[in-house]
């Protein structure tokens, strides 16, 4: 037997598919997800560029090695810490083409400002 909540819940999902137009519809999770493992140490990210497809999801599974880090990727809108030994995951849904350059967002040391890297999205 069904509960009153789990019926409820089938009948908006429902009603909410028939009165959206594909546009409006949010995306579908069932698709693959373009992982990148992604490593922050010594002023420089590995690999470098990353590069993606247009369309792809992407994660990105950041480990910072030796000191705290930061990936700031301001196109995507994100700013993410990593502490040292510690590994961040970041998602990106890459809807545009292009070349976009991130960098480190947490002071690490003297080389801190050459800390940059690139998100290649081809279309």
């Amino acid at each position: 037997m069904i509960s009153a909540k789990a019926l409820l819940t089938i009948s908006l999902g429902l009603f909410l598919a028939t009165i959206m137009t594909p546009a409006q519809q949010p995306p579908a999770t069932s698709g693959s997800v373009h992982e990148v493992q992604v490593t922050a140490k010594k002023y420089q990210f590995t690999p470098d560029p990353i590069q993606v497809k247009k369309g792809e999801r992407v994660r990105l599974f950041i480990t910072a090695v030796d000191h705290d880090h930061g990936f700031q990727l301001d196109e995507f809108h994100i700013k993410e810490k990593i502490k040292k030994g510690q590994t961040a995951t970041v998602e990106i849904l890459a809807d545009h083409a292009g070349t976009f350059p991130f960098h480190c967002s947490t002071f690490c040391g003297l080389g801190h400002h050459g800390m940059k890297g690139t998100l290649v999205v081809e279309e």
